[in-house]
């Protein structure tokens, strides 16, 4: 058989002439031959794609493989996670994977944890998947947690810290160090609180718990009651995790936080009362120098006023008020009683000294 556009090159080489109806056969074969390259082209491109999709009852079709692939979407990979989610039995349309991987989110992670979730029974929609895809979080790793619940250790080693200090009322210190098993709660995985707030809820519980113990002994001999006494604190609400339990793993002895604490009050209270007997001796001495400068001010005064005695008798001797015999009288009165003075003074020492001897 022969080509149109062969005929045309015959013709040509011939010399015959071409009329307007050969022009059109030609046109219509080159038409042809062009959708024929363009239906090889899909066929062979996208043909074994559809089969399979059509064979799984993927339900996509030629236009909707040629549509992704003009958007540039991995189409491929798009039938392969579809023909997985319907065989699975989880009904999931072509236009949420191709959304899902225009937004950049992880569409075998997410197909792969919605066919686990449904097969564990739990209630996943692909919308609340990839919605966690989209947030960061790891939704296979929040299924598998879901399914198969984790252990993490309470306070977290990682930030440095081995022990939970806490002290009972008897003021003795323990050391306790939880395990805490969790199971990931996946319509609280977007804006639930992560394992972080669970180990700071489950320290301050067990801290709570062991202080509000009477003797440090009950502890040690049941600790099991911190268990039941966190657990029934709703540690877990507002969380992406649900609380399975609280097992102690390791409590010990430290030290007698209750004596230390009043040893330092008691040494605090000497110190008090040092400071506040040097205050009174500080005031004492203060006291004592005011009373001696009062004395000395007095005997200033004194002094002052038998320095004015001379005057006022000059004064009685101008005015006539005092005579010479009034002051000659005066002179003898006050030597006779000086002399009264040194003979009682002198009487009284020698019958101290008989006394004594």
């Amino acid at each position: 058989m022969t080509s149109p556009l062969g005929l045309a090159l015959f013709a040509q080489d011939k010399g015959t002439k071409l009329d307007s109806t050969d022009w059109v056969f030609i046109v219509v074969g080159l038409i042809a031959a062009l959708l024929f390259l363009v239906f090889v082209f899909v066929f062979f491109s996208f043909i074994r794609l559809w089969i399979q999709a059509l064979l799984t009852k993927a339900d996509i079709g030629i236009g909707s493989l040629i549509g992704m692939k003009l958007r540039n979407v991995d189409y491929a990979m798009i039938v392969r996670q579809k023909i997985a989610l319907v065989q699975a039995g989880v009904k999931v349309s072509t236009g949420d994977l191709e959304s899902h991987f225009l937004a950049r989110g992880n569409v075998p992670k997410t197909a792969t944890a919605v066919i686990a979730a449904h097969k564990a029974g739990l209630e996943l929609p692909w919308r609340t998947a990839a919605a966690i895809d989209l947030a960061g979080r790891d939704v296979l790793e929040a299924v598998r947690t879901s399914v198969y619940p984790k252990v993490i250790d309470c306070p977290d080693p990682a930030k440095g810290k081995q022990f939970l200090d806490a002290v009972c009322r008897s003021g003795i210190q323990l050391l306790a160090k939880a395990r805490v098993t969790v199971r990931t709660k996946l319509e609280r995985l977007v804006g639930g609180a992560t394992e972080e707030t669970i180990i700071a809820r489950v320290g301050e519980g067990i801290v709570k718990a062991i202080g509000s113990a009477h003797d440090h002994k009950e502890v040690l001999a049941n600790p099991g009651l911190i268990s039941q006494t966190v657990l029934h604190n709703a540690l877990d609400a507002q969380t992406a995790f649900e609380i399975v339990s609280i097992d102690i793993a390791h409590i010990e002895v430290g030290e007698n936080i209750g004596a230390k604490l009043q040893a330092d009050q008691a040494a605090a209270d000497l110190r008090v009362a040092q400071a506040e007997a040097e205050k009174r001796a500080a005031m004492a001495r203060a006291l004592e120098q005011e009373m001696r400068a009062k004395v000395e001010e007095n005997r200033a005064k004194v002094v002052e006023a038998e320095a004015q005695i001379p005057q006022a008798m000059a004064e009685s001797f101008r005015s006539g008020h005092l005579g010479v015999m009034d002051f000659y009288n005066m002179k003898n009165v006050q030597s006779d009683t000086s002399m009264r003075n040194n003979i009682a003074a002198m009487t009284g020492g020698t019958e101290n000294q008989a006394g004594r001897g």
